[in-house]
């Protein structure tokens, strides 16, 4: 999830709503949100705080309350989806473990995409879990796509990486190789993403070298644009590199999109975190850093079959 949110960096990173299903299919899978909508928790099955080694790092109005507010677009197989009435996916998944170590349940609750830092500044949420790009912009509170000022930034918590990729129709009948291939042509994807941003900086530079630039259409949520590149009404979709690769391997059996060309700037998926919320953050890597050490981890990415995008260590703000 580089510009806004694939990250999407910026980032996706919603996905998985009334468009139209791209249904979870278990583990099978490979390797850019804050009105508040419908909720839906992955309830980490956490154990109590006196059994979570890492509890007492939590302030102290969480650790009674005993509950994390996530706020998450919970439409982006396979970081994260509803399925009967739950969040799953990789980022349930690591909320659960790092439940565990705070003696904590991580209750995720659905949103818009490019709503959901408003949410967490509006104290909606505690924190987000969103496929988000760390990205500077995220960080010091800048609209990417106009440089303004927006709020006071957020801290994230790194616990992942992704790239961007170039989802295009089963067959590549457009022959997309690159986000050179894309000036002239309709794109659609979902707003407020990092892809969204790739492919505003990529539109300029079409016209700088003399080409036409990018018709982009964007989306509140990826699976209306799935449906437009489906329909062949766009060319191209862009997504980070897990879901795009999860899209090509399930929508349609494996029948409606693929992937071309390689990733675009990968950077690291943050959980996001109030600026003034410092004790929060802290508790958070250090409960990522506890669950990278005895393994949860990495079960879990193995799970999703995305141990690609796997960190070695949690950094803060260690996007750029």
């Amino acid at each position: 999830m580089t510009a806004s949110s694939t990250r999407r960096t910026t980032a996706a990173r919603t996905r998985l709503a009334a468009v139209g299903a791209i249904a979870v299919a278990g583990a099978l899978i490979l390797t850019g949100c804050g009105d508040h909508t419908d909720k839906g928790g992955s309830d980490s099955s956490s154990a109590g705080t006196s059994s979570a080694p890492l509890a007492a790092k939590l302030p102290a109005d969480i650790r009674k309350a005993g509950v994390i507010k996530v706020g998450s677009d919970i439409a982006y197989p396979p970081v994260e989806v509803m399925q009967s009435g739950k969040a799953v996916g990789i980022d349930p998944d690591i909320a659960d473990a790092l439940g565990k170590q705070l003696g904590v349940k991580f209750e995720f609750q659905n949103g818009k995409f490019d709503n959901l830092i408003v949410g967490l500044q509006a104290k909606r949420f505690d924190v987000l879990m969103s496929a988000m790009s760390d990205t500077k912009d995220r960080q010091n509170g800048i609209n990417s796509d106009n440089g303004q000022k927006v709020g006071n930034g957020v801290d994230f918590v790194d616990y992942f990486t992704a790239g961007t990729s170039i989802l295009v129709q089963k067959g590549n009948p457009k022959g997309v190789k690159s986000l050179d291939d894309l000036c002239g042509k309709v794109v659609a994807l979902q707003k407020g993403t990092t892809s969204e941003g790739i492919a505003k900086t990529q539109s300029k530079k079409c016209t700088k070298d003399g080409k036409k630039a990018i018709d982009l259409q964007t989306f509140d949520t990826d699976p209306e644009a799935l449906l437009r590149l489906k329909q062949g009404a766009s060319v191209a979709d862009l997504n980070d590199f897990p879901v795009a690769a999860y899209n090509a391997k399930t929508s349609g059996g494996g029948k409606d999109f693929e992937v071309t060309g390689a990733q675009i700037e990968a950077g690291p998926y943050g959980i996001a975190v109030g600026k003034e919320n410092t004790q929060l953050r802290d508790a958070l890597q250090a409960a990522m850093s506890a669950i990278i050490k005895n393994g949860d981890y990495t079960k879990i990415l193995q799970k999703w079959n995305v141990t690609d995008g796997a960190v070695t260590e949690s950094k803060i703000n260690g996007g750029s």
